[in-house]
This record gives C-alpha cells, sequence and structure tokens, in this order.
C-alpha cells in the first residue's frame, strides 16, 4: 500500500511539474513579444506623437477624435463588409472543395495540389499579379479577347470592395479547404456505410452526417477568417492602395495611413488598440459559442 501511495504521489508529481515548467519560455516570450508591445501601443494612444518630436499627453482626446472621424467610421464599415462578404464566399467553396479532394482517386490528388498553389504565393505577388490581370488597358480584355472583362475594376469605387474580396478568396480559400479535407478524413466511415444501407443518396450524407461532424471545424474556420479579415493590410496596399478615394480603405489600412502617412502615431495606435479589442472580442465570442452548443449537445445526449 505505501508502495502504491509513493508511486501515485510520483505520478501526480510528474504530472504538475514538467507542464509548469515546459510552459514557462512559451509564456515568456507571449509576454516579451506580445504583451509589451501591446501595453506600448496602449500608452501610445494616450498621446501625441508624429514618430519624431516629443510625446505630449493626449489622454482620450485621440479616441474621441478617432471614433468621431468620418473615415475611421467608413474604414469599419468596409472591414465590416469584408469580413461578412469573404464569409459568404470562403466558406461554402472550401467546404465543398475539402469535401471533394478529401475522396480517394489520383484525379482529387492532383487538383488537390493545384487548390493549393496559391498557400505557396505571397500577397504582395498576388497583389501584382491581379493588378496586371484587371488592368483595362492590357489586362484580362486583351489576353482573352473580350472586351466585356475591358473595365476598370479596380478604378471603379463601385466594384473595387468586391475585387479585394475576389482576389483574398482566391488567396485564403486553399487553407479553409485543407482544414475541411481533414476534417472530412476524421468521419468514420462506418456511419456512411450505414446512411447507404439505409438507402440515403449523397445529398442526405452530406446534408445529414457530413455538415453535422464538421460543425467545430466549421467554427474554427469561422474564427479563422472572421479575425484574419481585420488583418488584411499587405494584400489591400498593393492591390488598391485604399483607393479609389476611400472605398477600400480598411481598417487595417486606414491604420498604416494614419500612422505613415498623416504622422499621427497616436491616432495610429489608438486605431491598433481598436483593432486588438475587436479581434479578441470576436474571437471570444465564437469560442464561447462554440463551448455553449458542445454543453448544450451533452446535456441533450
Amino acid at each position: 500500500m505505501a508502495d502504491s501511495r509513493v508511486s501515485g504521489a510520483g505520478t501526480g508529481a510528474r504530472r504538475s511539474g514538467p507542464s509548469a515548467v515546459m510552459a514557462a519560455p512559451a509564456l515568456v516570450f507571449f509576454g516579451v513579444f506580445a504583451l509589451v508591445p501591446l501595453a506600448g501601443v496602449v500608452v501610445l494612444s494616450l498621446v501625441h506623437w508624429d514618430g519624431i518630436s516629443e510625446m505630449t499627453w493626449a489622454g482620450s482626446a485621440n479616441w474621441s477624435d478617432v471614433l468621431t472621424d468620418p473615415s475611421t467610421l467608413n474604414a469599419i464599415w468596409l472591414s465590416v463588409q469584408v469580413m461578412v462578404f469573404s464569409w459568404l464566399v470562403q466558406t461554402p467553396i472550401s467546404l465543398l472543395l475539402g469535401v471533394f479532394v478529401a475522396g480517394r482517386g489520383r484525379y482529387r490528388a492532383l487538383l488537390g495540389v493545384l487548390y493549393f498553389l496559391p498557400m505557396l504565393l505571397s500577397s504582395a505577388a498576388i497583389a501584382i499579379a491581379f493588378k496586371a490581370l484587371l488592368d483595362p488597358n492590357f489586362g484580362m480584355s486583351l489576353a482573352f479577347g473580350a472586351t466585356s472583362l475591358a473595365q476598370d475594376w479596380l478604378g471603379d469605387s463601385d466594384l473595387a470592395l468586391y475585387v479585394v474580396v475576389f482576389v483574398v478568396a482566391w488567396q485564403f480559400v486553399p487553407f479553409h479547404t485543407l482544414l475541411y479535407q481533414a476534417g472530412v478524413r476524421q468521419i468514420p466511415a462506418s456511419l456512411y456505410e450505414a446512411a447507404q444501407l439505409d438507402g440515403a443518396g449523397t445529398f442526405r450524407q452530406f446534408f445529414h452526417i457530413t455538415l453535422p461532424q464538421l460543425r467545430y471545424t466549421i467554427i474554427t474556420s469561422s474564427t479563422l477568417m472572421t479575425v484574419g479579415s481585420l488583418t488584411y493590410f499587405d494584400l489591400v496596399f498593393v492591390l488598391t492602395g485604399g483607393g479609389p478615394g476611400e472605398a477600400t480603405r480598411i481598417l487595417p489600412l486606414h491604420m498604416y495611413l494614419t500612422g505613415f502617412s498623416s504622422d499621427e502615431m497616436g491616432k495610429a495606435s489608438t486605431l491598433a488598440v481598436l483593432l486588438v479589442v475587436t479581434g479578441l472580442t470576436l474571437a471570444l465570442g465564437l469560442s464561447r459559442w462554440a463551448n455553449f452548443r458542445r454543453g448544450s449537445q451533452l446535456e441533450g445526449a
């Protein structure tokens, strides 16, 4: 009995001790490279500073100016549109492609490789390529001989934002497709075999087996998609520069232009804090909703 208690105590010590020690480097790394810079940005949001001269205390003036600035409100609205349209475009395409490439067959594996090629390219390279393709003078209109494509896609304020959403989807659909592919391959084959024995067709299997089994993958993908939409900068900066006018001046780009074009680092830091708070709120909200759904389903079971 004594030996078993000693061995049990040793096991408990082994379980509790190394975990804290192994987590310490990650916590230190996170604190130095995430929390400390974030604290510095919060301090900068309370001062007037052009990046060169001496800082002066501003208090809440930066916040009141930023939150009442029409350019900021427009940037927030554009970011919301990009977030919603990106989710509406990317989610069904990624889901269907993920289900497709998860199947067996050499041609599906080959197509899967082709689908994932955009993941190997940088955002700047993608933006440069699409900027050339969408040029009304020597882009797709000449390449395909279609005069209907000879439009100023990036110069039309009514089209530019939707073009940005399309290019963003082209870049990030492969990543979310990979998530759904992995999720589909985790579904037990016995579920589909039982459904086939019951006479369920492909569509019924998709809606009654695949989709319910992918609910947490959908939540994970949606979280990454919505929070990630707050970080689109390099692609939009190279593709449109925020134009025409302010038609594509989303919040991250507005933050950059405020800080480095208008030399208002205090207001830019305020926008940065606003981005962080919004991203954390979205991530925590989706996480809590997912946990609530999981708890309700377990209780129902």
